[in-house]
């Protein structure tokens, strides 16, 4: 099959705001509430018009961490990130394959956004929302699912037909500690009452888990303490346990972090979480992440990219400082991650990591995880059903269609829709439908209007 060509003659932007349930700390970030964005395209192909959509929390302090921004204004960063792209995508007056629109459209809605100031990670926001729905629009007009219309070359793309894709059943869950989690019941802290999990002991017996994502704070003796703290729960809980830690750029430099990583291997109680460790995350600022070499720091564990992978060469730069592979995270874009996965597929010493915005229930968390597991990914992050109740402010109505459509992956007998979790593990079985991940829509009536 060759790709579908198609022109996007309407391009929707909405919004909603979510409240998390729990304050979610990274970095230097604390995070209560934030709007989630939405795309609805519709596409023509030979006549007939198909749908896309997709969505993605608006996350502050991550796509652009400068203090000097209040939360509001990171949100309009990235609205301005999706209306750019919305206009260049609208401009296309041509008929064209999804990864070449990406290709043209994409790229020149990210130059106006670095020219109107935006850094780049924020710029690839608003682009990589598109290509989501575009994509989708395309699966749904070559009656393709995700998949299959990777491998039938649906989108377009010069790596989806010669990577050995995975039609994945289930993935591993890797559920997050941030820095503002209680580790038990004793800890103080957030307690929303909710009959949901709160604290890393109770999610651990709740849902089975045996991998987890460790925040880090860059402080070598808070991150000593609270991961020493965090080692004693997991002998306790954890079964067979293995761990990522991440950085979040707190590093603001190498030396500093070789001395972290000294630091973690002078403590006796982290001996044994050091040994289930898979890997460390963006340790090191962007500012200089691709400029210092890590080679010789003496870090045992895979290092990888994350924030830094906001340019198509990023991963090869990173390569050459001596970081073992990067993340896949579909709020950078999915022909990223299908271009990264074909790289790091040349090299067995590399990998490619499954990491999580705070992907909310629904298109967002559906889509993402598909991607990641697809491309061979066996353990990703999912946060969004730890920190936000369920679909949240969605209406009742649209969480049940969704749990509907997807009955493997929700669990409506708490009256809510939430994710489904079973021995650590997700079922993704009931995302192989035709288009991108998902047989159900957002209520688009109900959202708010990003002009």
């Amino acid at each position: 099959m060759t790709a579908v060509t198609l022109r996007i003659h309407e391009v929707q932007l909405y919004q909603r705001h979510v409240t998390l349930r729990l304050p979610f700390r990274f970095g230097a970030a604390t995070v209560t509430q934030c709007p989630q964005a939405f795309v609805h395209v519709v596409g023509e192909v030979d006549g007939r018009s198909f749908e896309g959509a997709s969505a993605e929390l608006m996350v502050p302090k991550w796509f652009d961490k400068s203090p000097a921004l209040t939360h509001e204004q990171n949100f309009e960063q990235l609205r301005e990130s999706l209306r750019n792209a919305r206009d260049a995508v609208l401009a296309a007056r041509e008929p064209m394959s999804p990864h070449m629109l990406s290709q043209t459209a994409g790229d020149n809605a990210i130059a106006v956004s670095v020219a109107r100031g935006l850094p780049r990670l924020a710029a690839q926001f608003g682009p990589a929302l598109l290509d989501k729905a575009v994509a989708d629009a395309a699966l749904r007009a070559a009656k393709r699912s995700w998949v299959d219309g990777l491998r039938a070359g649906v989108l377009g793309d010069p790596w989806s037909t010669q990577l050995e894709l995975v039609r994945p059943t289930q993935v591993v869950l890797r559920h997050t500690v941030g820095l503002a989690d209680r580790l038990t019941g004793s800890d103080t802290g957030a307690d929303p009452q909710d009959g949901l999990p709160a604290t890393l002991e109770a999610a651990i017996q709740r849902h089975g888990l045996h991998h987890f994502k460790l925040k880090l704070c860059g402080q070598i003796e808070a991150d000593v303490e609270r991961l020493s703290r965090i080692a004693e729960v997991l002998t306790r809980l954890g079964g067979n346990y293995r761990v990522t830690l991440d950085g979040n750029e707190t590093f603001t430099d190498a030396s500093g972090l070789g001395r972290f990583w000294q630091a973690l291997q002078a403590t006796p109680a982290l001996d044994d979480m050091l040994e289930r460790t898979l890997l460390l995350e963006q340790p090191l600022a962007r500012a200089v992440a691709l400029r210092e070499s890590i080679a010789t720091l003496g870090i045992d564990v895979p290092v990888i990219l994350d924030e830094s992978d906001d340019h198509a060469s990023a991963l090869e730069e990173g390569l050459a400082l001596g970081y073992r592979g990067i993340s896949s995270k579909a709020c950078k874009g999915i022909y990223r991650s299908l271009a990264n996965a074909h790289r790091i597929a040349q090299d067995p010493r590399l990998l490619l990591s499954g990491e999580d915005l705070t992907c909310q229930a629904g298109l967002a968390v559906q889509q993402d995880t598909l991607l990641a597991a697809s491309l061979g990914v066996r353990h990703i992050e999912r946060n969004g059903h730890h920190y936000v109740d369920g679909f949240g402010s969605a209406p009742p109505e649209e969480a049940q269609a969704f749990a509907d459509a997807h009955p493997s992956l929700y669990d409506t007998a708490s009256g809510r829709a939430h994710l489904t979790v079973r021995h650590g593990q997700l079922d993704l079985t009931s995302l192989h439908v035709t288009g991108f991940a998902s047989a159900a829509t957002p209520h688009w009536r109900h959202l708010q209007a990003i002009v």
